[in-house]
């Protein structure tokens, strides 16, 4: 029989791991990468869970980590990596599937400080002040980085921007 404290991880494991997923997707736009820094965030949480007394603050934590996993990587990779033009993974089916595949596109040419505000903002719903505690960063520097993230999408998307939105 597991310990209490075990026990109580991998229900919250089992129950936030697909939403943690998506987002890590959202951030790196990578399954693969996605899998790997909710993995590493996982590691990190489950090594402090002994200390996790407020069970809200686990998930703010978590994205805390993940979120700081996928900035600090992609500094220290950005001069290693080649982008690609493709999105690797196959979208789903939908009617909304090239409307996805255009932003998931474009999403992943956005500077990794202001896509991470971004998702936490828009994708995430999270408010300025939670998002500036998730980042490690003060309100008007999440407010800033939040426009600066919509112009960058806004400049990537171009034209296509008003076609996006009406479809």
């Amino acid at each position: 029989m597991k310990p209490e404290k075990e026990r109580l991880f991998d229900e919250y494991v089992a129950a936030r791991y697909p939403a943690l997923r998506r987002t890590a997707y959202l951030l790196c736009g990578d399954w693969h990468q996605a899998e790997d820094l909710v993995q590493n965030a996982l590691e990190r949480v489950y090594s402090t869970w002994h200390k996790m007394r407020d069970p809200g603050a686990v998930d703010t934590y978590t994205r805390r980590v993940m979120v700081r996993g996928f900035v600090d990587g992609k500094r220290l990779r950005a001069s290693r990596e080649l982008p690609s033009a493709e999105v690797p993974d196959a979208a789903s089916p939908g009617p909304d599937s090239a409307r996805r595949l255009a932003l998931l596109a474009a999403l992943g040419q956005v500077t990794p400080v202001y896509r991470a505000a971004l998702v936490l903002r828009y994708w995430e719903d999270q408010s300025v002040e939670e998002t500036a505690a998730l980042l490690g960063r003060s309100s008007s520097a999440v407010r800033s980085a939040s426009s600066r993230g919509l112009e960058q999408l806004r400049a990537i998307l171009g034209d296509s921007v008003h076609e996006i939105a009406r479809s």
